[in-house]
């Protein structure tokens, strides 16, 4: 199931507000400022900072 793009629309990064887009095998959902990784669990994005990961080589 893919997520809803009106969710993904509305959708912010918690952290910094950044723009939230769909990673490619869609297992969660990349904020494109911070480059935090927020996973989708159950088809249900998981929105928490401490859940979050960020990707390699990517700094905060």
């Amino acid at each position: 199931m893919t997520l809803d793009p009106e969710l993904l629309d509305i959708l912010v990064c918690p952290k910094c507000q950044g723009k939230l887009v769909l990673v490619r095998d869609e297992t969660g959902l990349k904020c494109q400022q911070c480059h935090r990784v927020y996973p989708i669990k159950d088809d249900i994005p998981v929105m928490l900072v401490d859940e979050a990961t960020i990707e390699a080589g990517d700094a905060d």
